[in-house]
C-alpha cells in the first residue's frame, strides 16, 4: 500500500527492564546506556509483567447551542505515574514504598540486630528521583523522572502460596522549571526527520 510505514523493527519488547531510584536533584545518566551516575539505586527484583508509566491528561470541553460537538477543547493538567511490583524486601525499598519513613536499630533479646520502621508522618512524604530502563536486544530507553513521590495506599498481600510483593506507586511531580519526565534512548527510529532537500 502506497505511504505504508510498517517496520517491525519498530516493536519494542521489553526484554530486560530496571527501576532506579534516587535523591531528588542527582545528577541524571547523560545518555541511554551509559552507567548510572552516582546516587541511583536500583529496586532489584520485580514481577514479570507489574511495570507500568501511564500519562494522564485531562482536558475541558466548551460546548455550544450551535453544535452537537464541542467547540472548543482545551487541556486542564497532565498526571503520569509509575507502578511496579518489588519482590525485594528492604529497608531502602519500604521506604520508597511508603513515600519515606525512619528506620533505626533497636534493642533485641536474641544475639542478632533488629530494626524498626515507622512510615512517614502525615506531611512528611519526600520526593525521589525514579528512571524506568528497557532495554529491547540493542535498543535502550530510560523514562527519566525528575519528581515523584508515593501518594497510594499501600496493599500487601501475605499470601502463603506465593512471595509477598511491595506496590511502588509514583505520581509524577512537574514545575514550570523543568521537564516532568523525558525518555532518553539510542533507537534510530527517534532520529529527527532530515530537513527538506533547499531548505
Amino acid at each position: 500500500m502506497a505511504g505504508e510505514t510498517a517496520n517491525n523493527n519498530e516493536i519494542v519488547i521489553p526484554s530486560l527492564t530496571r527501576v532506579w531510584l534516587a535523591e531528588v536533584g542527582t545528577a541524571a545518566p547523560a545518555d541511554a546506556t551509559v552507567v548510572m551516575p552516582a546516587g541511583w539505586r536500583a529496586v532489584g527484583l520485580t514481577t514479570e509483567d507489574s511495570l507500568k508509566f501511564n500519562n494522564e491528561p485531562n482536558f475541558e470541553q466548551v460546548r455550544s447551542a450551535q453544535s452537537s460537538y464541542p467547540t472548543r477543547t482545551f487541556q486542564t493538567q497532565d498526571a503520569s505515574t509509575i507502578e511496579v511490583d518489588l519482590q525485594q524486601w528492604s529497608g531502602q525499598n519500604f521506604r520508597a514504598v511508603y513515600g519515606g519513613g525512619e528506620i533505626v536499630e533497636v534493642t533485641a533479646q536474641d544475639t542478632k540486630k533488629h530494626y524498626k520502621f515507622t512510615p512517614p508522618r502525615i506531611g512528611s512524604r519526600s520526593e525521589i528521583a525514579a528512571c524506568i530502563e528497557v532495554i529491547d536486544g540493542g535498543k535502550n530507553y530510560r523514562y527519566m523522572v525528575p519528581r515523584t513521590m508515593q501518594m497510594e495506599g499501600v496493599n500487601t498481600e501475605l499470601a502463603k502460596t506465593k512471595e509477598a510483593v511491595l506496590p511502588l506507586r509514583l505520581a509524577v511531580q512537574g514545575g514550570d522549571d523543568s521537564d516532568a519526565w523525558y525518555v532518553i534512548t539510542n533507537d534510530p527510529s527517534f532520529a529527527p526527520p532530515a530537513p527538506p532537500a533547499g531548505g
